[in-house]
């Protein structure tokens, strides 16, 4: 399970046998969430985050999208 970032708590990473479309797995505590990488960061799920750190989460893919990208061809291409 690679992790790509972690920032403000959130842990930011992929699973070695991840699939397409590309995307990036958040934690923080026992919360976690999965939002899509592409044109935009959308949020695909989520469990046991409250909403303002759904935001925070989504704010940070969207500062690192390239980073985030850019370690999925590396790890997952």
């Amino acid at each position: 399970m690679p992790t790509i970032f972690e920032q403000d708590g959130y842990r930011f990473f992929f699973y070695s046998n991840d699939h397409e479309p590309i995307h990036v797995h958040v934690r923080r505590g026992d919360g976690e969430a999965v939002f899509t990488v592409a044109d935009e960061v959308a949020l695909r799920e989520s469990s046991g985050l409250k909403v303002q750190e759904l935001a925070r989460a989504q704010q940070l893919a969207e500062q690192n999208k390239r980073l985030i990208v850019e370690r999925w061809h590396e790890y997952l291409a």
